[in-house]
Order: C-alpha cells, then structure tokens, then sequence
C-alpha cells in the first residue's frame, strides 16, 4: 500500500560543509544515551573526514551524511517477527515501537546501511545527569533497537526534523515527494541526485544532491 504522502530528505553535497550540527542536533533533541549516534557524516573521498582522494590539483571530496534511509522497501520491517519495525502508513516514515522490541536485532543484519541503528546492551547512561530535547520523544530503554525517526514526534506538530533545522549550510530540505510543487520535488527535478546501495532494492527516502 502505497503512503499517502512521500516524507523525503534531500541533502545538498555541494553545500554540507560537514560541520557536524546535525548530528549534535539530533542527539540533543532524541535525548541519546551516551555514545549512540543516530546521525553521522562521512566524507567521500580520502581516509579520514576532511580528507580529499587525488594528488593536487586534482582532488575530489564531498560528504554524505548517514543516517536511517527511511526506505520505500525496507529490508527491516520484513524481517522483524514481531512488528517493532514498520512503516507508517500516511507519511512512509520507517518507525520502530521500542515496548514491542524484543531486542533480536534482526533489523540490524537485514538493513544494508551499516551503523544507522543501535542496540542498548544496557540501562541506557547519560552525558548529563538531566534529559535534553523534545518531551516527547519516546523513553530509551535497554535491550532495544533504536535508530532515526525522522524526528517523528516533530512531523506530528507540523514542525521539520531538528537536523534540517539546525543546518547552518541549508543543505538539509525535507517534504514530500508525493506533491509536485514541494520544495525537494523542485530540487529533484532541477539537479541530478544518487542514493546509497540503490542496487539493494530498498528505495530509499534520503537523496544526495551533486
């Protein structure tokens, strides 16, 4: 069935400056435990972050910022024996219902896109010894899967994920697909794009703009 809207998140290469907001911005705003990150940036191109590939004059660097694809197909939901993982009907969004979870991490083999999701082995430890962010993003708990939800809980106020707002670059937009005259259906169609392991049939929701 197909949603009745398309959320997608385009991210504008030629823009992000991999200054890293977004990724601290999520963190702060999903209240993450202490080393889970639900966002993350990689450069493309040479061994470490900031590095280009090539000899001088002829580098190429840019940088992609990973996080859950929210896909069309996702590999995730299929394999979840009990639910946990499934796709909101009205928007797409790959969600995940942690009081369900039985922590088998099956989603974690399935999904192709190493290190976008979580497990807490644990009781979930904390920088500060205070929450941080929206109060109603959900509890985390031990023993389950956690991963992006496209700031969920914000999309439900008509407000957009905390990453795009936090973009100093403005390489971040994000709306649905589904409406011809949406801003990232205009940017689809004036740039040309990619999106990762498109060869896995997952479709994601997250294009790169070149």
């Amino acid at each position: 069935a197909m949603a009745e809207s398309k959320l997608v998140m385009l991210v504008d290469t030629k823009r992000c400056i991999a200054c890293n907001s977004c990724a601290v911005a999520c963190k702060v705003e999903n209240n993450l435990p202490k080393d889970v990150w639900w966002n993350r940036v990689m450069t493309v191109g040479g061994p470490h972050l900031d590095a280009p590939s090539g000899t001088y004059p002829n580098l190429e660097m840019y940088n992609v910022t990973v996080a859950c694809q929210h896909c069309e197909n996702p590999a995730c939901v299929k394999v979840c024996p009990v639910g946990a993982t499934y796709k909101d009907p009205e928007t797409g969004v790959v969600r995940q219902d942690y009081d369900k979870c039985i922590g088998c991490r099956m989603c974690m083999s399935a999904c192709p896109y190493n290190g976008v999701r979580s497990f807490n082995w644990e009781e979930p430890v904390y920088h500060l010894d205070f929450a941080t962010g929206d109060q109603d993003v959900a509890p985390h708990q031990k023993h389950v899967v956690e991963k992006c939800t496209f700031c969920w809980h914000r999309l439900a106020k008509g407000l957009a994920p905390a990453c795009v707002e936090a973009c100093s670059a403005r390489a971040r937009i994000f709306g649905d697909a589904s409406d011809p005259d949406s801003a990232v259906s205009q940017k689809l169609r004036e740039r040309s794009s990619m999106r990762l392991l498109e060869d896995r049939d997952t479709e994601p929701s997250v294009y790169f703009l070149r």
